[in-house]
Order: structure tokens, then C-alpha cells, then sequence
């Protein structure tokens, strides 16, 4: 996959918005087709095949969220949610159906290309990776992340987390104890360098303490995180 081929769809209402984020999309070469509701959203994801979705929140017919539950129990593709509001609460519920990112609006065009940019690169790193040797398992106590089959087992449970969830757990894991910056999460995990992102990474920290428990991830307050084997 190569960035002329690219492939681009924009789920988005406001006609406006749509047409700016499509023409700024084709100015990098790429193809970028646009829809403007929730139920056609799923029927051209299905048709068009995108190598990423950008999706916004408020849509007539299904919302957002609906949109990329259905896309992703298709065939998972890096997705982009677009928010009018920056609620915590809406943000996590969008990274807990399969969003990768989010951004709120109003958004830089420049922004949004080099967050998309970062998706597209971390497919192609995962693609490159599993055609390359097993990885193998990483064991932490009882939780268990199967880098090559990308599964994360706690307790035996299986765990269910989005792309970006797993890519960042397994950044975590690798560095046992080691806290690490959001400055260097967002470089390691979204190949994002500007600290504009940081709220990014935090919201994908809860994320993942919601799904694995509070005891896997320590905050070191004005530094950054750590991960931490669970006792047990």
C-alpha cells in the first residue's frame, strides 16, 4: 500500500466540512469519497473498502458510534472520529466501539492529515509485522498479550480492545515499570510528535484501565505512565 492508493472515506453531514476535509484528502494524492449519513456510511464501507473512515459523531439515520460498530464487526479499518463535543464520556465510548482517534471540532486540516497519516503508517507497521516472525506472548501476571494473533487474555478472560488499545498496551508492557511520557507514547504508538495529542493518549489510558482494571497502568503524576504487573 502506497499513499497513492489510498483510499479515504468521509462520513460527515455538514456538506461544508465534508468538501474541505475531501479536496485537502486529494490534494495528498489520495481518494476520498464522501457520504453525509449513518446507514449509507455502512453500505459504502462495505462497497468502497477505505483504507481509513472519517467519522463523524452526529449523523442523521444511525450516530457515529453505530456507524463504526457495524464497520468494524465487518472488517476492521483504522477509524477517525469527529466530535463537535470534547466530552470524556462520548470520547471513550467512541474508542470503546473501534474508533483509533478522535479529534473535536473545529480541527486544523494540517492536523487531521498528519493524525490520519499516523493510522495509515501503524496499519502498514502491523502489516509488515505479521508477515515477519511470531512475536510471541508477553506474560504479566495474569494478563497475557499475544502480540502475533493481537488477543490480550486477563485472567483467562479474554479482553476485547480496539487497535490502538493494543498497540499501546503492548508499548506500555515492553517497557515494564518504565514510565513513559505522553511525548513519547504519541510518538511510539500514534507516530504523532506534537504535544497538541496528549489528551489523546490519557483518554486511551482510561480506556484501558476500564476494560483491564485500574491496577495495570500507574499515572506518574507530570511525567507520564507506567505499566505495572498486576499482583496475583
Amino acid at each position: 500500500m502506497t499513499p497513492s492508493t489510498f483510499r479515504i472515506l468521509v462520513v460527515e453531514d455538514e456538506r461544508d466540512i465534508s468538501e474541505q476535509i475531501a479536496r485537502r484528502l486529494e490534494s495528498e494524492g489520495w481518494e476520498a469519497r464522501q457520504v453525509h449519513d449513518g446507514l449509507e456510511a455502512v453500505s459504502e464501507a462495505r462497497d468502497f473498502a477505505p483504507d481509513a473512515v472519517i467519522l463523524d459523531v452526529m449523523l442523521p439515520g444511525i450516530d457515529g458510534l453505530e456507524v463504526c460498530r457495524r464497520i468494524q464487526a465487518e472488517r476492521e479499518m483504522p477509524v477517525l472520529m469527529l466530535t463537535a463535543r470534547d466530552d470524556e464520556t462520548d470520547i471513550l465510548v467512541g474508542l470503546g466501539v473501534g474508533a483509533d482517534d478522535y479529534m473535536t471540532k473545529p480541527f486544523s486540516m494540517r492536523e487531521l492529515v498528519a493524525r490520519l497519516k499516523a493510522l495509515l503508517r501503524r496499519v502498514e507497521r502491523a502489516e509488515r509485522i505479521g508477515g515477519g516472525a511470531p512475536e510471541g506472548v508477553l506474560s504479566h501476571g495474569d494478563i497475557e498479550i499475544d502480540r502475533e494473533g493481537r488477543r490480550v487474555r486477563r485472567a483467562g478472560d479474554e479482553v476485547h480492545l480496539t487497535p490502538t488499545e493494543f498497540d499501546l498496551l503492548v508499548c506500555l508492557a515492553q517497557n515494564e515499570g518504565k514510565v513513559l511520557s505522553r511525548e513519547a507514547l504519541l510518538e511510539q504508538v500514534w507516530d504523532w510528535v506534537d504535544a497538541s495529542g496528549t489528551r489523546t493518549v490519557d483518554s486511551h489510558i482510561k480506556a484501558l484501565r476500564r476494560k483491564l482494571g485500574s491496577d495495570v497502568v500507574r499515572t506518574v503524576h507530570g511525567v507520564g505512565y507506567a505499566f505495572e504487573t498486576p499482583a496475583g
